[in-house]
This record gives C-alpha cells, structure tokens and sequence, in this order.
C-alpha cells in the first residue's frame, strides 16, 4: 500500500518537474552596463552584456545603432563565460540601442534589446555640422566690401535728387519774386506817369 501511494506521488511530481526543464534550457539576460534606460554622460569605451548561461560565438550578435540609426559598434563582440562585450563608438548625442540575439541549448534563439542614452556628442561632431560653411561666407563677404562701395554710391543719388528738389523749389519762389517785384515797379511807374500828368 504505501508503494503504492509512493508511486502515485512521483507520478503527480513528474508533469511538475518536466515544464521547468524546457524553461531552464532558454538563455537570457541578466544585466548591462550601460544599463537599460541609463542616461550616461561620459561615453563608455565597450558595452558589456550578462546573460544566465554562456552564449556561443556562434549563434550571437549583437549590433549598436545611434541617432539616426547610425552603427556604433567598434568591432567584433568578445566573450568571457557569461558575458558578452562590444567596443563602444560613440556619436552624436541621443538614444542608442544595443540589440542582441543568441541561441539557447533548445535550439530557440533569445533576442531583445537595451536602451541607453548619451546626453553629450564626440567633440569632432559639432565642427562638421558648419565647419566649411561657415569659413566659405567670411570669404565671400571680403568680396562683398568692394560692392558695398556701389552700394554707398547708390545711396549718394539720393541725396542728390532730394538737393535737386529742393533747388528746384528755391528756383520757383526766386521766380515769383522776380515777378511780383516787376508788377510792383510797373504799378510804380504807372503811378508816377499819372501824377506827372496831373
């Protein structure tokens, strides 16, 4: 009876331990550094992933991507037992994501990914973005001086034509003068004839 009741506990033990064999075949990981969703200031010069077993060189690989999707991956991964390095080349500032896939003792492949973010870029990034534009202007403005004197000469004419306006005014009343002065000599010579008549 109580072999009986012996092996009936082992049989109900049995579907127990065998779903957790299947599970402990699967590999996956443990930690980071960077970790996930870290923000780092200080580029670091590889990226290390741990997982729970050793994964083969074989069946991983591992691809860092930048802003823009731009490869920031210096080189071929590297590995020691459980863990899992890649150089690290770092470009502009923003989110850069290290993807990763291995396979397990099962046969089924293990992927995922971690997140990091650098909040400063290389130093030869910012000279890119407006190094030669920004030299090619300067050179061109040198040129620009000579026209600035057409320019100062296109002004000049308009001053010019404000000094014609205003003579031409000036020439007007003169010209009134002149008349009313006449009129006025003519009223006194007439004037002068009448009373010389009288």
């Amino acid at each position: 009876m109580a072999r009986g009741l012996l092996v009936l506990g082992l049989a109900a033990g049995v579907p127990v331990l065998l779903p957790a064999a299947p599970a402990a075949a699967h590999n996956s990981l443990t930690g980071s550094d960077p970790k996930n969703g870290a923000r780092v200031a200080t580029a670091p010069k590889r990226i290390e992933l741990r997982f729970l077993a050793s994964p083969a060189p074989a069946t991983t690989k591992i691809t860092v991507t930048g802003p823009d999707n731009v490869p920031a991956a210096g080189g071929a991964p590297t590995f020691a037992g459980n863990r899992v390095s890649v150089p690290f080349t770092p470009g502009a500032a923003g989110l850069y994501i290290v993807a990763y896939r291995i396979g397990s003792a099962d046969g089924h492949p293990v992927s995922g990914e971690v997140r990091f973010t650098l909040t400063t870029g290389t130093a030869a990034a910012p000279p890119s973005t407006g190094a030669a534009p920004s030299s090619a202007p300067p050179s061109s403005a040198v040129p620009s001086t000579p026209a600035a004197s057409p320019a100062t000469s296109a002004v000049s004419p308009a001053p010019a034509a404000d000094e014609v306006d205003s003579d031409g005014g000036t020439g007007w009343l003169w010209a009134v003068a002149v008349a009313v002065a006449l009129v006025a000599l003519g009223g006194g010579l007439l004037l002068r004839r009448r009373s010389a008549r009288g």
